[in-house]
């Protein structure tokens, strides 16, 4: 959710900002606007709208060696060109651009600000107002930021200009991830390291509560209280085109197609040197000395954990809790003596499963992160990572990365089992392997899956998704995958559970889509399609090879029992991605929704 770019250097700042706000834009917006610095003030360009908007707006002739840029998701006020970012102070002396909930703006701005006229409904204005205050009582630039940013109660990631400093970007950061990108002659800022690999890769983290001053040519760093910090900057090992859509005319297509490869590089990224899948052994230990693991998600990331649940009781042996992170924070149940907290998110900035790491952490319990972002903020501040290797996820519906999580859990899974000595009866390099062709031959049937998308989804207002046992925890992600994009109300339920209330729902021509890759519950889940249809649902059965029966829509290759939810899900991903196309929505970037959700 929203996204911050910042330029300090020689060379014009306007198109390094745009760039790198286009990077942004799968984070989820709905205004964005950038301010550019020069010896003859600053100018703010900013609307609602895209930023193929932006760029129509913005002066060619204006220029600037120093600038911020941001991509706003309303939170306060509506998105409308007042309310997007940048904003001003009154004199127009200072420009801010931040990201995250003031949670106290309010009182803040009765307090100190009662006699200031606000322009904007935001609580951001409410920042920059304070720090012009503080200036005008006789602070320096760096003073008041310092003052107003002590103040703030709440979550933010700010980058504010000082017109009459051409050589400054006061930068601050609370619970919402900021990058500083080191270059040769420049400086920048960023939410994520993918908006500025266009001129770094050379990145330095910034901790909360942390007051950064990014000149030209060095970096200074500081807590609130103003200690000095040097830190090195780190490598970020990613290449910018692979975020590109190429000839795909959406990322979630892309992203789609790549999953197969995903697969194959998680075997090869986690296996040893005699072929033998293999975890850290740090990692190994903690999970060995683990009686109970915790396993916090939200959304796509909750469905995988789901699933992990299942592999880590039948392979490994430990008690597994799946929680939702925004519940649990704040409703902490009774603990084991010796619980592993393992929070999986695609980005690793989930604001969310961030707020449970910080108390889990508090409390001493022992952390690992299971993200595709290395040096994202749950990576940095947990105690162990396990990285998905899937490769930059720009679409906002999770599809690859859903499939590297389960294929990463797995492997946990399966070799903390075998250093135990559990009885294991198959070689899960092999079975992964198995799934990975499976998936490539879904993936290969694209025409059909947009013929059953068309045959059961053109007109319908809703949907449901059934399964049984594992089958169920995919209907789940199915049901989140179709409502996210095509904005059809669907949801996924365990069969059994159809007659205790939903089946009331059922009508003519109610497309229930139906998961049969479960051997012990296969004719139960037959039962439920029988039940729904003699109400006269639409049924879609999806079912595996050897489960299968002759007018089974779909039927998907065999693999091991417990990897089917990697191959079931790709054909719901697929009908989802088709529904959305063939209604006209905005297949990458669904209305309302962002990919980062760095807000809680």
């Amino acid at each position: 959710m929203c996204g911050i770019v910042g330029f300090n250097g020689s060379l014009d700042a306007k198109e390094i900002l745009i760039r790198g706000l286009e990077k942004l834009e799968y984070r989820g917006y709905d205004s964005a606007g950038i301010a550019l610095l020069n010896e003859n003030g600053v100018t703010v360009f900013k609307d609602k709208g895209r930023i193929a908007h932006l760029r129509e707006i913005v002066d060619d002739q204006v220029e600037g060696t120093i600038g911020i840029g941001h991509t706003r998701w309303a939170t306060h006020g509506e998105p409308n060109q007042v309310n997007a970012h940048p904003h001003q102070s009154a004199s127009g002396r200072f420009t801010i651009v931040h990201n995250g909930v003031i949670e106290n703006y309010y009182l803040l701005q009765r307090e100190y600000l009662k006699d200031v006229p606000m322009k904007s409904d935001t609580d951001t204005e409410v920042i920059v107002q304070l720090v012009e205050l503080f200036v005008n009582e006789g602070l320096s630039t760096e003073e008041a930021f310092r003052k107003a940013i002590s103040l703030l109660h709440g979550s933010y990631a700010i980058a504010l200009l000082d017109k009459e400093d051409l050589d400054t970007i006061y930068v601050a950061k609370n619970r919402s991830p900021l990058l500083i990108g080191v270059g040769e002659g420049f400086n920048v800022v960023a939410s994520d390291a993918l908006a500025m690999l266009q001129v770094t890769n050379q990145f330095i983290e910034i901790h909360d509560e942390e007051i950064v001053l990014v000149h030209k040519d060095k970096v200074e760093i500081s807590t609130l209280d103003g200690q000095k910090i040097e830190r090195n900057p780190y490598t970020v090992e990613l290449d910018a085109s692979d975020a590109e859509k190429g000839t795909y005319p959406h990322y979630m297509l892309k992203e789609m197609d790549e999953q197969p490869g995903v697969v194959r590089k998680i075997i090869q990224q986690y296996t040893n040197d005699a072929g033998e899948l293999i975890v850290d052994e740090a990692i190994l230990t903690a999970l060995k000395n683990a009686d109970r693991l915790y396993i916090i998600a939200a959304g796509t990331s909750y469905h995988a954990g789901l699933v992990g649940k299942q592999y880590f009781e039948k392979l490994a042996c430990i008690p597994v809790e799946v929680h939702i992170s925004s519940e649990f924070g704040y409703n902490i149940p009774l603990l084991s003596e010796k619980p592993l907290f393992i929070f999986i998110s695609q980005s690793g900035e989930t604001a969310d499963s961030r707020q449970v790491l910080v108390k889990v952490k508090k409390m001493g319990h022992p952390t690992l992160t299971i993200t595709n972002v290395a040096g994202s903020t749950l990576s940095r501040e947990a105690d162990y990572t396990l990285l998905l290797h899937a490769g930059p996820e720009i679409a906002v519906a999770s599809t690859k990365a859903y499939i590297a999580q389960l294929a990463v859990l797995a492997i946990a899974a399966y070799v903390t089992g075998k250093s135990k000595g559990n009885q294991i009866d198959f070689d899960l390099k092999t079975e992964l392997a198995i799934a990975a062709n499976a998936i490539q031959s879904i993936v290969d049937s694209k025409e059909e899956l947009h013929k059953i998308s068309k045959e059961y989804l053109e007109t319908t207002r809703n949907a449901f998704f059934i399964g049984r046992n594992i089958d169920y925890y995919v209907s789940l992600e199915g049901a989140l995958k179709l409502k996210e994009i095509s904005y059809i109300q669907a949801e996924g339920f365990a069969g059994g559970e159809l007659k205790h209330g939903t089946i009331a729902l059922i009508e003519k021509g109610t497309p229930v889509f139906a998961l049969v890759t479960q051997e012990p519950v296969a004719l139960n889940i037959r039962g439920n399609v029988k039940e729904v249809v003699t109400r006269g649902a639409n049924a879609c059965v999806i079912s595996m090879e050897g489960l299968d029966e002759h007018d089974d829509r779909l039927v998907i290759p065999k693999v091991h029992q417990l990897l089917t939810p990697m191959v079931s899900v790709v054909p719901l991903q697929f009908i989802s991605y088709y529904a959305a196309l063939d209604r006209g929505c905005d297949v990458d970037k669904p209305r309302n929704l962002a990919k980062s959700v760095t807000v809680e």
